[in-house]
């Protein structure tokens, strides 16, 4: 049996939802993380409150915490819903995933390596957790926003997962047209550095590589980060 992370965004819950029990079914035990993106930003801008971006991250006021932590739920029991009566919902913050502060964008935080062990009583129990990525700061637990595919990896190398699947709308990584089956993490590094890829694929980049030096089997779509 190994130990499986799927990482979701907003938009695809029914799919992963299905992925999920699938790899359940077969006997892998599965986390799942989700973020919530686009009902982060839509909500805000319901609430008249504008975003403000720091190298593609949010920064994150109290206010804007509420916001995620609402959206988040929301995300979290949708996916729960879709898994079915195997779903057990968290939040990170409230689990024991932990974090640094990113002082510059407020509360804002980096998650560490981590294995919950309400996270590692629900496998073993043979339930599916379905992780919304805030984090706890190391310290005095204050609640951090946390990306998360960053979540997804810390999780993934705390638990000592074979595999962290990144599941979304793109079939894997782009170079030029096509999609590449894999790319080195050396590499991915280099050309996330010199402006090669933008948008919502770098911090996938980036997560994947975390979690392939920490010894677990990343895969974003199709497309495997390789030592």
């Amino acid at each position: 049996m190994s130990r499986i992370v799927l990482k979701l965004g907003g938009r695809v819950a029914s799919d992963a939802a299905a992925q999920a029990l699938a790899l359940a079914a077969e006997g892998h035990e599965v986390v799942v993380v989700h973020g919530a993106g686009p009902q982060i930003t839509a909500e805000m801008a319901r609430r008249g409150i504008a975003p403000t971006f720091v190298d593609g991250r949010r920064v994150t006021t109290p206010e804007v915490l509420e916001v995620v932590r609402s959206s988040l739920a929301e995300v979290n029991a949708e996916v729960c819903a879709e898994i079915g009566p195997t779903a057990l919902p968290f939040f990170g913050d409230a689990v024991g995933l932990r974090a640094s502060q990113v002082e510059a964008l407020g509360l804002v935080g980096e998650p560490t390596p981590s294995a919950p062990t309400r996270i590692e009583e629900a496998l073993a129990a043979g339930r599916i957790p379905v992780v919304a990525p805030l984090a706890a700061r190391a310290g005095d637990g204050a609640s951090l926003n946390v990306n998360a595919d960053e979540a997804a990896a810390a999780l993934a190398v705390g638990l000592g997962a074979e595999r962290i699947l990144f599941v979304s709308d793109v079939p894997g990584v782009f170079l030029g047209e096509h999609v590449v089956d894999r790319i080195a993490a050396d590499d991915a590094d280099r050309m996330v550095g010199d402006g090669t890829f933008e948008g919502g694929i770098v911090p996938k980049l980036e997560a994947a590589v975390v979690a392939r030096r920490g010894g677990v089997r990343a895969l974003i779509g199709t497309t495997e980060v390789v030592a």
